[in-house]
């Protein structure tokens, strides 16, 4: 278990600003950040950091120990500062009971964005299993969004296939009504399951939620702002609901590279699985398989990124930037 910092009244040090244009953002390298993580031990092994690393991901316990592990102690300041903070709203609104903690806490919610293959799974997991070491928040829960993808058989019925993780393609009403109640402090809030096998969601499985310390949301799209009502007005959005959030980030080329690379592992691997909905790709050559999954990237993934994903990035808290070997080499970190 990870010994608390977050009653430390200590001032955490970035580096001096640099010239150039006005930015909301503070710009550190590599081993700046990783200077930042004081003496905060490492609580993963190196097994468990394999079995929390995604397919193609390259991560190492010099990878957590330099990134993530600075990053769990800063999500910890911000979570007991966030706790303050509401303390001090519920007094000032004259709600003694949870003013002076009566009552449960507000879950802190936390969002994980990036494309695919640029490893914001491994991202999410890495941060639930450090954040959960500390005593201050032992139970942390994360969500993916794929469990609020429409249906197969509802996109079919919209024309929205093609489109699969296009902002239109989930159930966003649903998505932000779930992180609403958890925030809320509803003490189970369930969400729908979504299979990367038969590439759909699961019927008649739900995954709960039990009033969390920390709720971690991982998806695609989870920094889209909210599309305006039919009256023009604007709508509370998923974002809205987030005290911080990540943005991972690479170079389109090298994210290309690594899809690309993982659907090639996955036809060695998951698509062999009789039930698997991309069983037929292992069923044609490689070089055939690989010409699909460019297609896939090339009218699917990639404009998702560039329209949707990317033009979020400025709305992150932090964001990560991956060099071509899959590691952080620099991170931008907002100012308050």
């Amino acid at each position: 278990m990870i010994t608390s910092t977050a009653r430390e009244a200590r001032t955490v040090r970035g580096p001096q600003r640099r010239s150039g244009e006005a930015t909301p953002y503070v710009d550190l390298s590599r081993a700046e950040w990783s200077a930042l993580r004081d003496k905060t031990p490492l609580p993963l092994t190196a097994d468990e950091v394999e079995k929390l690393r995604g397919l193609g991901d390259v991560i190492d316990l010099d990878e957590v120990r330099d990134v993530y592990l600075p990053l769990s102690r800063l999500l910890n300041l911000y979570v007991a500062a966030t706790g303050n903070l509401r303390g001090a709203l519920n007094t000032f609104l004259g709600d003694t009971k949870r003013g002076n903690g009566a009552q449960p806490g507000t879950p802190f919610v936390i969002g994980v964005a990036g494309s695919v293959a640029v490893g914001k799974s491994t991202t999410a997991r890495l941060l639930q299993a450090l954040l959960a070491r500390w005593p201050e928040h032992p139970r942390v829960e994360l969500i993916t969004t794929d469990g609020f993808l429409y249906p197969n058989a509802e996109l079919r019925r919209r024309g929205l296939m093609s489109r699969k993780g296009f902002p239109e393609s989930y159930d966003r009403r649903a998505l932000t009504r779930f992180v609403a109640d958890v925030k809320a402090g509803r003490a189970e809030v369930s969400a729908p399951v979504y299979s990367h096998l038969i590439y759909d969601i699961v019927p008649d499985e739900r995954l709960t939620v039990h009033r969390p310390d920390i709720l971690i949301v991982e998806g695609l799209n989870v920094l889209q702002p909210a599309l305006p009502g039919k009256d023009g007005l604007t709508r509370v959005g998923l974002a809205d609901f987030f005290d911080f959030s990540v943005y991972v980030d690479a170079r389109t080329g090298d994210i290309e590279r690594w899809y690309l690379g993982r659907f090639k592992k996955l036809r060695e691997t998951a698509f062999q699985d009789p039930s698997s909905y991309f069983r037929k790709y292992t069923q044609v050559s490689e070089e055939e398989a690989l010409d699909y999954g460019r297609m896939i990237w090339r009218t699917i993934n990639k404009p998702n990124l560039q329209q949707n994903v990317q033009p979020t990035r400025g709305r992150a808290t932090l964001v990560l930037r991956k060099g071509p070997d899959h590691k952080v080499q620099r991170l931008s970190l907002r100012k308050l």
